[in-house]
């Protein structure tokens, strides 16, 4: 497996996400001469020394495409390793932005619907850009479903009417007959709500279901191939860096790393911190959820650090009402 890059030189790289009247988000062409030659990419361009990345970000616009922008809120930040250098791609959304875009340094420009960007060939860097553009931040991983079925499936669509919309249905310790009933009554309630959801495991159920497969890390040694059908999203939890080249290689649509913080689970376990996690960040293109004593205020600080956002079961799943 590759290896992760222990280079200590960090190059520090600022983007916009710039979008025209229709909703377009525009995609620059790297030139011929430069690293990675021909492939498309968020506009933008490094922070000299001393620069804030606001500053550097109107600078780099201006130059590049001619126009002035006013940089918003920042929408994720991609620790990436290369042959020869570590990268952080800091990427904000525009609030506004005045001029013609055009391409000052000869490079071709593309206007893109958002739901064409996956199609455009890519950096590793720019690759997360895209699903924190267009995927859920939060990724609900179902507890056991206990003694009552019918809790659980109300449980599951106060989840829903809460906003979830990427969901694994998880219950090792739930007997089969009783699983397959009720995965099958949750996957109901998903689509209804247009959420994505996946199974844990069992990729006979997953094709059943006509949803997407979630592998346990032991699994990603069982294929050689992807074990489910493009268009369905299919996932993988990884611990380590060799992990998630084996999840990358499978063909996954993102993966799950944790343990960020201890957990009441895995009791006296530490977790990986924040910069644990950013240094298996920087190993893959793949989109990756944290994990691990983590709920939806931490969504921003996990963006911080590259990831795609917040995966959780306790800090996820709702409470029982009230009697």
């Amino acid at each position: 497996m590759p290896q992760l890059v222990r280079s200590e030189r960090v190059v520090e790289v600022v983007a916009g996400v710039i979008r025209d009247a229709r909703g377009r988000i525009l995609l620059t062409r790297r030139t011929e001469g430069r690293d990675l030659a021909g492939l498309w990419e968020f506009p933008g361009g490094k922070r000299e020394l001393g620069e804030s990345p606001e500053a550097a970000l109107r600078r780099e616009l201006h130059e590049e495409l001619g126009i002035d922008c006013e940089v918003g809120a920042a929408l994720i930040d991609v620790p990436q390793a290369y042959p020869d250098k570590r990268l952080r791609l800091d990427v904000r959304e525009l609030k506004h932005w005045r001029g013609s875009v055009r391409g000052r340094e000869g490079q071709a420009l593309a206007w893109v619907p958002p739901d064409k960007l996956a199609r455009y060939a890519m950096p590793p860097a720019d690759r997360p850009v895209v699903a924190a553009l267009l995927q859920p931040d939060r990724y609900l991983v179902t507890p056991e479903p206990g003694a009552d079925d019918a809790a659980w499936l109300s449980a599951l669509e106060r989840a829903l009417a809460a906003g979830l919309r990427r969901i694994q249905l998880r219950a090792p310790a739930t007997a089969p007959e009783r699983w397959r009933a009720l995965a099958t009554a949750a996957v109901a309630r998903c689509r209804e709500a247009r959420a994505d959801v996946l199974i844990n495991g069992d990729a006979e159920l997953a094709a059943s279901l006509g949803v997407g497969l979630h592998l346990r890390a032991a699994q990603l040694r069982l294929w050689t191939q992807r074990p489910l059908a493009q268009g369905l999203s299919m996932a993988a939890s990884c611990h380590d860096a060799d992990e998630l080249h084996a999840a990358q290689a499978l063909g996954c649509d993102f993966a799950v790393v944790g343990a960020v913080r201890a957990t009441p689970s895995h009791p006296g376990v530490a977790g990986i911190g924040w910069d644990g996690f950013a240094a298996l960040r920087e190993a893959v293109s793949l989109p990756i959820y944290a994990i691990g004593g983590l709920a939806a205020d931490d969504v921003a600080e996990a963006r911080s650090h590259g990831a795609q956002g917040v995966a959780a079961i306790r800090g996820f799943w709702p409470a029982a009402p009230a009697a």
